[in-house]
């Protein structure tokens, strides 16, 4: 099967541009060197714009930055290649200098637009993650090159802003590929040539600036990481997947917090005391101040972290104890939610001597219902009737007393109860007529009450309920039926167990 077209030039660009950067960078330095380096460069940007007008990205204004960063970072380059090999000048500090610091600022935009695509504002983990990262590379970033910059910059004003410049640069790059790395959504193949471009960019930056301050720049395998780096935002730029890149990932997807993460995160967190060990390990020049500035910062920021983490599992236990007490389809109380709310209703009639009613309510022909309909016509019956019957207790329930309480679970299937504290048997059979009338799609229910003696079980009092609410169904559906008082227990007669199929059909009702 033959390849897109997209997909071969983007295989095309690849295989090329690996082979010219190779090339180019084994090269000697001079004047060939950088002509091919800058025909390597600005074709990448050509590239980049290229992938933007083909496959046109939803969100194409991130794109757009990083193309003209990376531009912006190639004439800073051919500037730089003009004064040295055909001006034989090397002014400090150059317009390159200014090309250079501009083009941090507005890949790092590129990069912060990708962000806000994927994760939006609400992302506080990944947010303190990258936080986390950036606050330990600022304090690598001093030890190893800002410092050193500023000792080799001597007196000059103009040296010692630059040599802080540079890295402060690497470091706002740094902070926004560590957080598109945290952002949710897919990592396509787009992501991780755009993710690769910044990382290689950022490595043969730190590298050149790391030789500066040690010693003499001379060119050689150090120009590879950039010349690869421009090879890498172009190919993901020309592969398809990055018309969906600023796309979101699922709800929550950032929440989940993989042992890579706490790895990186614990590395990141060590990293202020690790320099001050290796510091004194080594008789080094200690950094106690910038150690223990980071150190604060790194324990404000895990500790925030922290905080959040207990917030998420807080909200996800909460959310896991209202599906074990609610029932999916109705939201109403689940059986076992109904249950230990009967034994707790039983307490307190006890206690203050009120009154305790338990109805069972069982929709009127729901198996035929299902029959005809279909079982999701069933489920909107069932929906539909829960939230008009809530609504005639919760108004039945603000005209009670203090004292008293009304609660309507589903038990199962079509079957519900009904728990009526501070009601007599008269009231909660008025309360379940109500609730039958205003049964939606014209359906019907039939019911059994029983009130609480004070003496019997919980499963005692449901009993006689569910006995009065077949005797409903016997006299024709659609209508309310209270038990009978319990009876004295007679030692001379047997008890007679009778099986009944609730799902067969009834006599007809009403």
């Amino acid at each position: 099967m033959s390849l897109p077209r997209a997909d071969a030039l983007f295989r095309l660009h690849l295989v090329v541009g690996v082979a010219l950067s190779i090339g180019c960078a084994l090269m000697p330095a001079g004047l060939g060197h950088d002509a091919l380096y800058t025909v390597i460069s600005f074709g990448c940007v050509a590239m980049l714009a290229v992938g933007i007008r083909r496959h046109r990205p939803t969100a194409a204004r991130g794109w757009w930055l990083v193309t003209a960063g990376v531009g912006v970072w190639a004439c800073a380059d051919l500037v730089w290649a003009v004064y040295t090999w055909i001006l034989h000048i090397s002014p400090f500090p150059s317009p390159a200098d200014a090309l250079y610091l501009t083009s941090y600022v507005i890949i790092a935009a590129g990069f912060w637009s990708f962000v806000r695509s994927r994760s939006g504002e609400g992302d506080r983990e990944g947010f303190t993650d990258a936080a986390i990262f950036t606050v330990g590379s600022v304090l690598l970033s001093w030890v190893v090159l800002m410092r050193p910059g500023l000792e080799a910059a001597g007196d000059s004003t103009v040296a010692r802003v630059l040599a802080a410049a540079y890295p402060m640069g690497d470091v706002l790059m740094l902070a926004l590929l560590v957080r598109l790395l945290t952002t949710t959504g897919a990592r396509s193949t787009a992501f991780r040539w755009l993710v690769a471009g910044n990382t290689l960019l950022l490595a043969a930056d730190c590298a050149y600036q790391y030789t500066t301050t040690t010693g003499t720049y001379s060119g050689g395998i150090i120009t590879l990481p950039w010349l690869l780096a421009y090879v890498s935002f172009a190919a993901a730029a020309l592969h398809p997947s990055m018309r969906h890149l600023t796309d979101g990932g699922d709800e929550g997807q950032d929440a989940h917090f993989t042992r890579g993460r706490l790895i990186a995160l614990t590395v990141a967190s060590l990293v202020a005391p690790g320099t001050l060990l290796l510091q004194l390990a080594l008789g080094l020049h200690l950094d106690a101040w910038a150690v223990a500035l980071s150190s604060v910062v790194l324990f404000l920021l895990v500790v925030w972290r922290m905080s959040g983490l207990l917030q998420r599992l807080d909200a996800q236990a909460s959310a896991l104890a209202d599906l074990a007490r609610t029932d999916a389809l109705t939201g109403l109380p689940n059986r076992r939610t109904t249950d230990a709310e009967l034994e707790r209703m039983q307490t307190r009639a006890r206690g203050e001597g009120l009154p305790l009613c338990v109805a069972v309510l069982d929709l009127d022909r729901f198996k035929a219902f299902n029959d005809t309909f279909g079982h999701q016509a069933g489920d909107r019956l069932l929906v539909a009737a829960a939230a008009a019957w809530r609504e005639t207790v919760q108004t039945a329930r603000a005209g009670v007393g203090a004292g008293r309480a009304v609660m309507l679970g589903r038990w199962g299937g079509e079957e519900f109860v009904l728990l009526l504290l501070g009601h007599d048997l008269s009231a909660a059979v008025t309360l379940a007529d109500a609730m039958r009338l205003s049964t939606p799609a014209g359906q019907t229910f039939s019911a059994g009450v029983a009130c609480w003696d004070g003496l019997e079980s919980a499963a005692e009092v449901f009993s006689r309920a569910d006995a009065a609410l077949y005797a409903a169904k016997s006299s024709g559906r659609n209508q309310i039926h209270p038990a009978d008082p319990i009876a004295a227990p007679d030692s001379s007669a047997a008890p007679i167990l009778v099986a009944e199929d609730r799902s067969a059909p009834g006599p007809a009702g009403p």
